[in-house]
């Protein structure tokens, strides 16, 4: 299919699924011409995507920069929920729809990689294993390790993910306690959780599982200062954005045993966004902190419909029908000022 034969071009700016084929069926069968991109940053997304019809990304960036030099595009798909990567006031200034995915394309995996995560750390399960492998065959290896029973595991945020976290670590026996200002208290107490001040929730949880969206109010929200706050003997978790977490200083407080462990599923210098990466990070050679990948959403079922879910929207707003999942209403929006 030729430019001139195609209805428009959607560009994928980047993605890392391994091929493009369920966005290509999608894209190329309703008739518009798939466009596959590996943008690495901002002035890449404007040089490949100027006059693309429609964007979809999962890590690039797509800033006012890149919305200011679009010639002919309509909408903006993010492959997930979180829209942090895209100016989407900037979008809908130009009347460019912006849409995302729900939560439940994932939630159900990342409720399990964040709980997975809090046992594999609580019980030193990767401590053990590193041991075991150098031929220290010794429970020892792993001391200290607390009793889960009766002990507070605390919840940052209290959307749908962290409410089947609560439920899934309800079932060792802690006590949940959760701070989310967005939801109303009797939500979390309908569950068996206690709501708390962001203070009471730093200073009492054993276990803390950040689960908050990355916002310009979140970012380094665990800085040196809140960490010292928290218990020596707690076990931080973070299976939302990396940035929530400063990594200077989840580092000193690893070093300086201000606390006891961390379980981290992205880091803030987000490694999928960068090209050529290289693991130089010094978190990776502290005994006492977990990593992986930005992979808490990871199912083979969770990204198929991720990626079915962008190309369709892309595709339905194209061809004149309304997004099914909008982050922004363009009704509201005043005419383009450009």
């Amino acid at each position: 299919m030729t430019r001139t034969e195609a209805r428009g071009t959607i560009m994928i700016a980047d993605s890392d699924f391994g091929d493009v084929d369920i966005e290509r069926e999608i894209v190329e069968g309703a008739g518009f011409e798939l466009l596959a991109a590996q943008c690495k940053s901002e002035d890449e997304v404007i040089e490949r995507g100027r006059a693309a019809d429609g964007v979809l990304t999962q890590y690039a960036r797509v800033g006012a920069r890149a919305i200011d030099a679009f010639t002919r595009c309509r909408v903006i798909a993010r492959y997930g929920t979180g829209v942090d990567i895209v100016d989407v006031d900037a979008a809908t200034r130009r009347g460019i729809q912006v849409t995302n995915a729900p939560n439940e394309w994932c939630a159900e995996e990342v409720a399990d990689h964040a709980v997975a995560l809090w046992l594999a750390a609580a019980r030193k399960i990767c401590v053990y294993d590193r041991a075991t492998r150098e031929g220290e065959w010794r429970w020892q290896s792993g001391q200290p390790i607390q009793r889960l029973r009766g002990r507070v595991f605390g919840l940052l945020s209290f959307g749908a993910i962290a409410q089947l976290v609560a439920a899934r670590a309800q079932a060792f026996g802690v006590e949940v306690w959760t701070h989310d200002p967005f939801v109303e208290e009797d939500v979390p107490r309908s569950r068996g959780v206690r709501p708390v001040s962001f203070d009471e929730l730093v200073e009492g949880a054993d276990y803390l599982v950040i689960q908050a969206p990355l916002t310009p109010e979140t970012h380094h929200t665990f800085d040196r200062a809140t960490l010292r706050r928290m218990k020596p003997t707690a076990v931080l978790i973070n299976t939302a954005r990396g940035p929530i977490v400063e990594d200077a200083a989840i580092h000193q407080a690893l070093t300086e045993g201000w606390i006891a462990g961390a379980a981290l599923d992205d880091l803030e210098e987000e490694p999928a966004k960068q090209r050529d990466w290289r693991p130089r990070n010094p978190l990776f050679s502290l005994p006492d902190v977990i990593i992986t990948p930005h992979a808490a959403y990871y199912s083979e079922q969770a990204v198929a419909t991720v990626r079915r879910v962008a190309a369709e929207e892309a595709v339905r707003v194209l061809t004149g029908q309304a997004a099914r999942h909008p982050v922004n209403d363009l009704t509201a929006a005043g005419p383009d000022p450009g």
